[in-house]
Formats: C-alpha cells, structure tokens, sequence
C-alpha cells in the first residue's frame, strides 16, 4: 500500500483535492482515505482554524464509498477513529489499512511522515507537490509522487498478498518470519535507539526478485514474500518480514529460513546504529 497526505488552511480545498487525487489512484487500484477530525488537546479556540474543527460534515464533492473506496475518520490527536477501537495514531491506522487497499489518501495530516500535497497556505514543512487551489493541482503529479515512494508493507499485507496466489486451494501452511530492531544484545549493553536503512534501490529489487523466483521455483512452495523497511527504524519496531506460502510445514519452515538469510547475505543494504552515546555505520564498527 503506497499513501500520502492532503493538507492547506481551508477544509473545502483540501476535500477537493482529496477528491481529485482519489479518483485518479481509484483508476489503479483500491484506495481509502483518513481525515482528520475533532479537536485536539491543545485546541487553541481559534474557530477559524478549520484543521482543529469539530467533526466534520460529510464533504459534498466526495464520492461515496464503494467496494473500491473507503473513508475513515480518524481524531486529530490520535484518541478514536470511527471504524473501530480507541487510541489510533495515524500510522496505526495505516498498518490496519495496508492488507486491503493499494492507496490511502489523509487529509490534514501537516507532520506526516509521507509524500505530502499543499492546496493553498499550509504547514507542511517541504511538501511535493503544491497548488494555490484545488483547481490548479496537477493530479498528475500528485500521482507520480506517490508512485516513486516504497510501498508501506506489514506482516498482514504480505500474507493477504500471498494469500491471494492462484494456487492458494493447495496451501497447507503459511510460514512467516519477523526481524524487529533490538533494543540490547544483553543486560550491560548501551540501548539502541534507533537503527537507519540505506538501499543500492536498482541492485536491491533485482536481488530481492532473484531470491523471490528461485524460492518459488522451490517444489511444493507457491509464493514468496519479503520486505525490508529503509530509513529511520525506531528500537522494537519491525523492519523485514519473509511470508511463505506452501503446501506443507516442511518446505514452509525451510523456505522461510533461507529466506532470510538469503536476504541478509545477498541484497545490499547499508544499516546505521544510533546507541544512546553513539551512532556508526555497522560496517565500520569492530565486530
């Protein structure tokens, strides 16, 4: 799943432009969009303020949502959302969208951490694409912009891709594995704070498609799956996930382990530890 953000001063322009930008990534696959709402804690009662409004009204110039579409309605300070449950953050919510839809739009997310679009005055600090208005914004580019990004993968997304192989009637097992970045080796380590991922990209996805179609061509195995997040990666969060779909446990457990050794050993990636006292590039520090 690949999303992006809609931000500007006016609640109008923004629905519009999300509208536009819905419409064309509908043409491509399916696509959800996240809206912030409510008040947040620091709400400073400037009622012109339209991002910090109450709940909104359900916007005139979005279509309503189908099979294909979905609209959700998520509080600015991360406190409810309607679908379900309490205390979702953006990226939470985002993670619970990945295994269905190929694109989320969020409106009014300034900080977001994702390819933004600027209608009119706004917060973002270095969006990618900006217009003074929702008729002047250039879908096409828009849609470039999110297509050049990784695409956002978790465990579930990867299964339910997996999940969708031709031949998954003949599956018996699904084998998963999930690195996640560690906070110590031992007790009287110096914590990790964070580890940072850098990708050659071109050798990285031929490498990663290599290991994929041997594996697959594997008897018994239908399908392959694997991703390695890039960027900053906070300790305890997930950053590689395998999936394996096959017919029995045997070749499921077994492709999964080389799996991922093969991708440790073979795809070219470059990982920065940041300690609480330090930070170095793994290949640099004395092992």
């Amino acid at each position: 799943m690949k999303a992006l953000a809609v931000v500007g001063s006016g609640r109008a322009a923004r629905q519009s432009a999300v509208a536009a930008v819905v419409g064309a990534l509908a043409e491509r696959g399916s696509v959800a969009t996240v809206q912030r709402s409510q008040r947040p804690a620091d709400y400073d009662g400037n009622a012109d303020d339209d991002d910090h409004a109450g709940a909104p009204s359900a916007p005139t110039d979005r279509a309503p949502d189908t099979e294909a579409t979905r609209s959700v309605t998520l509080a600015a300070d991360g406190s409810w959302w309607t679908a379900s449950g309490e205390d979702r953050t953006l990226d939470e919510v985002l993670d619970d969208l990945a295994p269905e839809f190929d694109y989320v739009v969020a409106e009014g997310f300034p900080d977001a951490d994702l390819p933004t679009v600027a209608v009119g005055d706004h917060a973002a600090a270095d969006p990618d694409v900006t217009a003074p208005d929702a008729d002047a914004l250039d879908v096409d580019a828009v849609v470039d912009a999110v297509e050049a990004t990784d695409p956002r993968e978790t465990l579930d997304s990867l299964v339910a891709r997996a999940l969708t192989h031709a031949d998954s009637e003949f599956a018996g097992a699904v084998a998963t594995f999930t690195g996640r970045v560690r906070r110590r080796d031992g007790p009287d380590d110096t914590p990790t704070e964070h580890l940072e991922f850098e990708r050659y990209d071109a050798v990285a996805e031929q490498r990663l498609a290599t290991i994929r179609e041997e594996l697959c061509a594997r008897d018994g195995v239908f399908d392959v799956r694997m991703h390695h997040r890039t960027g900053v990666v906070p300790a305890g969060a997930d950053v590689v996930y395998v999936v394996v779909l096959a017919g029995h446990r045997e070749e499921a457990f077994d492709t999964v382990s080389d799996g991922i050794d093969r991708l440790k050993d073979e795809v070219p990636l470059f990982k920065k530890e940041v300690t609480v006292d330090e930070a170095f590039w793994r290949h640099d520090q004395p092992q």
